[in-house]
């Protein structure tokens, strides 16, 4: 039987896939980019040369995410922002604008996201993860090609999706419901925009375990066995990895793709068993008694 190898690591965190300077002068606005993958995907966009513009609505996020790019050796602009509000999206945009330019790439990273049975969800959790994954994701996206359209400029957007937009997502119904309006989206304005000069493209993460996920996820992940050997490339992915596909589906060497999402996941998301292992219901990979009706 043959040996079990996996896929090769990558090149190290630093390395580049595509020439230096690639956004030298390009203004890149990256929401929830002070965090985890978001920080990961404008660090690499940052290595090429770009003027980050990290939008939160955590001062602490907005203050790591200048931190990291400025390690760097990149210019980084932060702006507090709700997304889910069209004046503060504008507001972050003007700002961005005054600063940087317009910006030339927008990647929609911010999102919502938390395990919940669909029983236990309460309305506003349901409202709060749709409004900021889809509702902002929109916002932002409209204002980015109004400006453009505007200016009569070329622009790309990258939207962050999620797997289970095409699968569905147990014990995230909130989230999935979500990102499949994301994806959805995405084909949709890339039609609308792209006689525009806009291109208009998903980029889905896989399994990128880093310190800034919730406790919530990292309990659910800790209650799953070794993640390397659960995964058809034998190892989880490294956050640079999602960084360069980012870069290059913005970038002038990909500007022919839109409309399309790319899956960075070592084709985990098409995994699929010969045979079935029982079922065991979402409450109990939580672990979560039987239900009960709430008290009013």
């Amino acid at each position: 039987m043959s040996e079990l190898i996996g896929l090769p690591e990558p090149p190290p965190v630093g390395a580049s896939a595509l020439p230096a300077g690639t956004y030298d002068g390009v203004g890149v606005l990256v929401t929830g980019g002070g965090t985890g993958l978001g920080k990961a995907i404008a660090a690499e966009f940052a290595r090429l040369g770009a003027a980050i513009v990290i939008a939160s609505r955590k001062e602490e996020h907005l203050a790591a995410g200048r931190e990291a790019i400025e390690a760097i050796g990149a210019r980084a602009l932060t702006v507090p922002c709700d997304i889910r509000q069209p004046d503060e999206v504008a507001a972050a945009f003007d700002a961005a604008e005054a600063e940087v330019g317009l910006p030339g790439v927008l990647v929609n990273n911010a999102a919502a996201n938390f395990p919940v049975p669909a029983e236990d969800m309460s309305p506003n959790a349901w409202r709060t993860v749709v409004d900021i994954t889809l509702n902002g994701t929109f916002l932002c996206a409209r204002e980015f090609a109004r400006r453009h359209l505007a200016a009569g400029s070329p622009g790309s957007i990258v939207n962050v999706g999620a797997s289970y937009a095409w699968t569905g997502g147990p014990g995230f119904a909130h989230s999935a419901a979500a990102k499949a309006g994301v994806k959805n989206l995405t084909e949709s304005l890339a039609v609308e925009w792209g006689p525009y000069g806009i291109q208009v493209n998903g980029l889905v993460p896989g399994l990128f375990p880093h310190e800034d996920m919730t406790a919530d996820i990292q309990a659910n992940l800790e209650r799953t066995s070794d993640k390397d050997p659960c995964q058809p490339a034998m190892r989880v992915g490294r956050r640079q990895e999602l960084g360069w596909a980012a870069t290059f589906l913005a970038s002038p060497y990909g500007r022919f793709i839109s409309g399309h999402t790319l899956v960075v996941d070592g084709a985990n998301w098409q995994r699929r068993s010969l045979t079935n292992p029982p079922v065991t219901t979402v409450r109990e990979q939580m672990g979560r008694g039987p239900f009960t009706v709430p008290e009013d």
